[in-house]
Parts: C-alpha cells; structure tokens; sequence
C-alpha cells in the first residue's frame, strides 16, 4: 500500500502535460466517443504499467533498499527533465484506418511506452514489498486523467495552461529527486 499514493501522486503530476492525453483528446474528438476513447486509453495504459510492475518484480529481489531508493531517484530526475522542455504535438494517427478502439489503444500503448508512468510504477514497484500497488496507483493517474482528457476534448485541453503545469511539475520532480538522491546517498 505504501507505493500506490506516491505512484498516483508523481504518475498524475507527469501525465497532465504529457503527449498521451493530448492524442486521447484528439481521438476523441475525431471518433465523437470520448468514454470509448477514454476506456481504450486506459487499457493501454494499463498494458505498459503491467509491463513495468512485471520487470520491478524481477529487480525487487536484486536491489538494496538503497539502490530502489536510486530507481526512484532516477525516474524523478528524468521526470523533470522531460518536463523542461516543450511538448511537441503527437502524430494526429489520421492514416490508421483501426477505428475508434483499436486506433487510442495502440496509438496511446506506443506513445506511451517508457514514458515517466511506466517509469515511477517501475521505480516506485521495485522498492515496494506490495510491487502491484505501484501499478495501481499509476493505473489510477493515467484513468483519471485519460478520461478528463477524452471528455475536454482537443480545444480545451490545449486551453488549459500545460506550459506552466509543466514547468512545476519539472521544478517538483528535479527537487524531490535530488533530495531523494541525497537520501540514498545517505548524503542527508
């Protein structure tokens, strides 16, 4: 349990100006079934996460509690640095004749594979003694946010001030990172 509010919490930071919600609420708009869209997000979501939490579960036994500490370090770090930089928009998937389900659910799985979702449930699942939680927590962040995206549509989630939410996002994770880097250093 001590890894699923961490998970949603730093998941749900780094997705809301990430690329996968920007082309949920394109595909939702272009298919006019946004909870469609939004249940097919989620599931390929859902598949990356398991993916994630399936590799920590192999690593778990491997790592020190210090050497978790600096998977989770990492995942914050380059978390932040992701942030940092400007978001360029994701292929519109005009000429992917899948249809409304199959187009979001691999067009959203490919995008998003190793981005910083699967990375915290990774991280965070790896240091956990309950790895699953990690990816339920992630799994939340990504529904929650997949289905406000999906239901705002394009127009209004591009209106929404994702710049700036990036900026602090990038700020938070680069200073919980390093103190979290120096914590396992045992530097503090």
């Amino acid at each position: 349990m001590d890894a699923l509010l961490p998970t949603f919490i730093a998941a749900l930071i780094a997705l809301i100006g990430d690329g996968a919600p920007w082309l949920t609420a394109i595909l939702a708009d272009r298919y006019r079934r946004p909870l469609l869209t939004a249940l097919a997000a989620t599931i390929a979501h859902g598949a990356g996460i398991a993916l994630a939490v399936t590799g920590a579960l192999i690593m778990h036994a491997l790592l020190s509690p210090n050497a978790a500490l600096l998977l989770v370090t990492l995942a914050l770090l380059f978390a932040g640095g992701a942030c940092i930089f400007p978001l360029r928009a994701p292929e519109r998937l005009d000429h992917w004749p899948l249809g409304p389900v199959f187009t979001p659910l691999i067009g959203i799985f490919i995008l998003a594979l190793g981005d910083s979702t699967q990375f915290f449930a990774f991280a965070f699942a790896a240091r956990s003694p309950t790895p699953i939680f990690a990816g339920v927590g992630a799994l939340l962040a990504a529904t929650a946010v997949s289905f406000a995206a999906a239901f705002l549509g394009e127009d209004a989630w591009r209106a929404l001030p994702l710049r700036v939410a990036r900026l602090v996002a990038a700020a938070l994770f680069l200073l919980v990172g390093m103190g979290t880097g120096l914590s396992a250093l045992r530097l503090i």
